[in-house]
């Protein structure tokens, strides 16, 4: 076995195509679309490149064939609550069941890294925003949302058969969408919709930038600072927005207000995975029609909860419930949805995981970050609380 640098275009297809193998006969894995694995990698359309740099090899046998795969990143704004040290990334690692593979592709991420500073290294994550292929899968391998990594069960003795350990668990929740919430969230609804300060609109595309500036506002108070998670810009926002919008149902985005201010939302979209299974990788113009024919039909029979928040003037006053009762108003009688999931929820997050606990979800998959400390006498330590 040796390794190669992804550095031509027969290379790089062998990197984009190895899950193929890996997953050959899996029905629950679902083929990412080509554009939007190839886009991490590309300077152009990945703003990580702008403060960071990433290399990718691939492993091949002794018949030319690979068998694995990985990427190894820095990113100078990559950083986590109580880090005391420059820490690297890997990801989009793929390998076959080998462990003397698999090291082989972590011994070249860490003497990369090495090279650069680095002190430890954090895996499998993005190189750029968690919301995308964040985390090891180690539960619930059932078909995976849109942007989540989807892994075989032997990945975790890869990983911590060479020493990596658990920085923090992803857990995810889930709940039919017809599921009767508990009689407290009514109870704390009616208090809110009886004060006329208060009141909800769910998401209208024709006043995207009035709703991105409510979001900015909302995330900035309450997620800023927390796990990692950076200030937004507006424009950040707004140019999110108009990504989300072709396939955004305004029924699933919702705010709330005090005094027309925003002090929460909730951001959930289709799960539009269920529709790019039937593309395998590939986003032409036929598969782009293919795609909204799909989704016309109404095969997204579940939705993603991507952000759920309240500013910090307002948490713990119930107005959670408030908003959640005011969609599910709308939500749950339009009956287009069966299934509800959440987007992970750091362990180190319990006031998050209270409230996804308190809807009567059941834990529906978990992913694991890790961390592997180059210096093997230093102490490691788990992602703090929040």
């Amino acid at each position: 076995m040796h390794i190669l640098p992804v550095e031509n275009s027969q290379t790089a297809r062998a990197f984009l195509l190895l899950p193929r193998k890996i997953y050959a006969g899996n029905p629950e894995w679902i083929e990412p679309l080509h554009r939007d694995i190839e886009e991490v990698f590309d300077p152009r359309r990945n703003k990580a490149f702008r403060h960071g740099e990433c290399a990718r090899w691939i492993l091949v046998d002794d018949r030319q064939n690979c068998i694995g795969r990985v990427a190894a990143f820095v990113n100078q704004k990559y950083k986590n609550k109580g880090d005391d040290m420059p820490v690297g990334g890997i990801g989009f690692f793929e390998c076959v069941n080998d462990r003397r593979a698999a090291h082989m592709l972590f011994d070249q991420c860490r003497a990369w890294l090495q090279q650069r500073g680095m002190q430890a290294m954090d895996g499998p994550i993005n190189f750029g925003e968690r919301d995308k292929w964040w985390g090891l899968l180690v539960e619930g391998f059932h078909a995976p949302p849109y942007g989540m990594n989807y892994h075989p069960p032997y990945y975790r003795d890869l990983f911590e058969s060479y020493g990596f350990e658990v920085f923090f668990n992803q857990y995810c929740y889930a709940m039919r969408v017809d599921t009767r919430l508990q009689d407290k969230f009514y109870e704390r609804h009616a208090q809110f919709a009886a004060n006329p300060d208060f009141h909800a609109e769910h998401y209208r595309k024709k006043d995207l930038e009035k709703f991105a500036a409510d979001f900015c506002k909302v995330y900035n108070e309450a997620w800023a600072g927390h796990g990692g998670l950076k200030t937004l810009e507006l424009k950040q926002v707004i140019q999110f927005f108009r990504k989300m919008n072709p396939v955004a149902d305004e029924h699933l985005v919702w705010f709330v207000y005090y005094k027309n201010e925003p002090i929460g939302c909730w951001l959930n979209i289709p799960d539009i995975n269920q529709a790019i299974r039937y593309l395998h990788g590939h986003f032409s113009l036929w598969h782009k029609l293919k795609f909204i024919w799909l989704m016309r039909r109404g095969v997204c029979k579940r939705f993603i909860g991507l952000v759920f928040g309240i500013v910090p003037a307002f948490q713990g006053k119930g107005v959670d419930s408030y908003l959640i009762i005011e969609g599910a108003k709308v939500i749950q009688p339009e009956a287009r949805y069966e299934e509800y999931e959440m987007q992970w929820i750091g362990d180190f997050n319990p006031k998050m995981i209270n409230i996804a606990e308190s809807l009567g979800t059941y834990r529906s998959r978990r992913l694991i970050t890790y961390r592997y400390l180059f210096d093997r006498s230093k102490l490691f330590q788990r992602h703090p609380m929040v």
